[in-house]
């Protein structure tokens, strides 16, 4: 395939859109993924031949001819990327509709989505599949040295014994010692206290979580606990953002909030930690009468966002908030608030995963994050 040829496929696929219009979508990606994958092939074996293939999406049936190759080890990762999640969110919504829980939007979204009628043994042979492949990720072995380790978590909606709860979703990402991203695992459990942190950092050293320097997260109480059990002597830079919205809850006056959110940015913008912890003294004495429970809570929470000045100046702009990760958590919802309320923990864990792991695996083949030098 020519570079010629591969804008000659671009072209014409927008001409369908520019002369069909969006209902055409589904037609001008067909065209796309084929050539990509085409010129995938060429880069794996020169060879011939071709197998069709009908994917179902969003966006309508997608009639592929996927490139074969002799020794049948070549398989297109363009037809893998974003086709995981897209299961994932199919089955959430079937699992919905087979088990009975479902509205007549759930209904109508999932014949949409599906293009068939769904039955329980398709929901869980696809399911079967599916997770096969997310289970191996998340069990995967870490080799790596990842100096740099966010944490946090987030809620989803979940049946359980006829009620609806709240079920807390667990996300690792990390910084490996070459400076790339990768997310290093999730878990979906009904509580996000200390017992689900610590089996969850467990679950992660015992894959073999190594050369961690810097843990970054906000303050949950159970996840506290469990990083001192299980990370004791590793320093822990709490996220400066999350303190900043902390410290509004201790603000008495409206008048207050704008000025005391440009001190708190002020401390934490020092050149270095000692001129940090006199803009803090400051601070504390500065607001002792008009704000003395801002005062008290700045004295002991506010030295837990000075870890990053322990870190090279280049890493700290990266490592000061775990903002990469809250962005991660949003793309995540983008997709689970389709499904709204998951049938069951698995379904959620399912869909998250699939998820993470596509987005882990497009930072693999990106630049880096941070320059690292060993």
């Amino acid at each position: 395939m020519t570079e010629c040829q591969d804008d000659n496929a671009f072209t014409h696929a927008m001409q369908i859109l520019i002369d069909e219009g969006f209902g055409s979508i589904a037609e001008c990606i067909t065209i796309l993924m084929n050539e990509a994958m085409v010129l995938e092939r060429q880069k794996y074996l020169n060879a011939n031949g071709f197998k069709s293939k009908s994917i179902l999406t969003r966006m309508g049936a997608l009639n592929l001819r996927v490139p074969q190759t002799r020794d049948s080890g070549f398989y297109p990762s363009s037809l893998e990327k974003g086709i995981r999640s897209e299961r994932a969110l199919k089955l959430a919504l079937a699992e919905m509709y087979v088990q009975g829980v479902s509205t007549r939007r759930v209904a109508k979204i999932t014949e949409e989505l599906c293009g068939f009628e769904v039955t329980s043994t398709q929901v869980s042979r696809a399911a079967s599949e599916l997770d096969r492949v997310l289970d191996e990720w998340r069990e995967r072995p870490l080799n790596r040295a990842y100096p740099y380790l966010y944490l946090d978590a987030r809620y989803e909606k979940v049946r359980q014994g006829g009620h609806v709860v709240d079920c807390a979703v667990l996300v690792a990402l990390a910084v490996d010692d070459l400076g790339h991203r990768e997310i290093l695992g999730t878990s979906v459990a009904l509580s996000e206290q200390e017992a689900h942190w610590r089996g969850f950092l467990s679950h992660l050293m015992q894959r073999g979580l190594h050369g961690v320097t810097l843990i970054i997260s906000d303050a949950h109480e159970g996840l506290k606990a469990a990083r001192r059990a299980v990370f004791p002597s590793i320093p822990w830079q709490r996220c400066q953002f999350h303190l900043q919205q902390n410290a509004q809850s201790y603000i008495p006056s409206q008048k207050l909030k704008r000025s005391v959110a440009s001190e708190i940015r002020s401390i934490f913008n020092a050149p270095d930690g000692n001129e940090a912890k006199r803009l803090l003294d400051k601070f504390i004495e500065g607001h002792c009468q008009n704000a003395p429970k801002l005062s008290k809570w700045a004295e002991s929470a506010l030295p837990e966002g000075f870890t990053f000045f322990e870190f090279p100046d280049d890493h700290r702009k990266r490592i000061r908030t775990s903002n990469v990760l809250e962005r991660v958590n949003e793309e995540v919802k983008r997709r689970t608030r389709v499904a709204r309320i998951f049938p069951n923990e698995k379904s959620c864990l399912r869909l998250v995963t699939a998820v993470l792991m596509e987005i882990s695996e497009e930072w693999q083949s990106g630049k880096r994050y941070l320059k690292i030098t060993t």
